[in-house]
């Protein structure tokens, strides 16, 4: 069972980074430090989005339309946090 547990904690713990580098590149963007016109910096920032969409899409269809604030990510990066430093461990160790 703590192997499971383990797994969970590992898939959740890459979550959390990916999300947390997509989180500040996206500030990074939005503040003209990074640029999308670099080839680099576009293909991680496309990937990232591609990666990340398909977690934040059902949470935008739940949440009201904020216009051009979208929270989808606080709210799916809050649930990781949660999942992670307490579902978890009481389930599985």
């Amino acid at each position: 069972m703590a192997a499971i547990g383990a797994l969970f904690m590992l898939v959740l713990n890459a979550a959390f980074f990916i999300m947390l580098i997509h989180i500040i590149m996206s500030w990074l963007i939005n503040f003209n430090v990074l640029n999308l016109h670099q080839q680099f910096v576009a293909q991680i920032w496309y990937g990232l989005n591609r990666l990340l969409e398909p977690i934040y899409r059902p949470v935008r269809n739940i949440l009201p339309n904020t216009g051009p604030l979208d929270l989808a990510p606080l709210v799916v990066f809050i649930l990781i946090i949660w999942l992670r430093d307490f579902v978890v461990p009481m389930v599985f160790f």
